[in-house]
């Protein structure tokens, strides 16, 4: 397939959840690529000078929106908060850990867009195994 630069980005506003403290309001900006069919790329602004770059499974995340899906550094699943539905999203790494939750409407948009671009189970069909081979290779 001729269509691995073929992207799709988008910005949505999230809330960190910090317990027994108000919420507090982030963006995040996720990037899906052809060339990497089963990732997708959450960069988290902080306010620090570098986003807080995350790599999820886009089938961990479109799961997460019906159920709970996940288990060790990342944790997605269904909710609601003052009336509207959410996905609430859970990182831990050796840092720390971290609680998200955001609008599921802008985030089902987006991976929405991505099934668009590959179709779930065609994704090995975007995959350049000789090249990722190659590139190990160098390594």
């Amino acid at each position: 397939m001729n269509s691995s630069g073929i992207t799709a980005t988008t910005e949505v506003g999230l809330r960190l959840v910090v317990p027994d403290r108000t919420a507090v309001p982030l963006v995040a900006r996720l990037d899906y690529a052809a060339s990497d069919p089963y990732a997708i790329s959450v960069a988290f602004h902080t306010g620090e000078d570098d986003p807080v770059e995350w790599i999820f499974a886009r089938e961990l995340l479109t799961v997460g929106i019906v159920r709970p899906a996940g288990e060790g550094d990342v944790r997605v699943w269904p909710g609601s908060s003052e009336g509207e539905r959410v996905i609430n999203i859970t990182l831990s790494s050796p840092f720390g850990q971290a609680h998200f939750d955001a609008p599921v409407s802008p985030l089902a948009e987006f991976l929405h867009r991505t099934y668009e671009i590959v179709p779930a189970g065609q994704e090995d069909e975007y995959v350049d195994l000789d090249a990722e081979i190659e590139q190990h290779l160098q390594h």
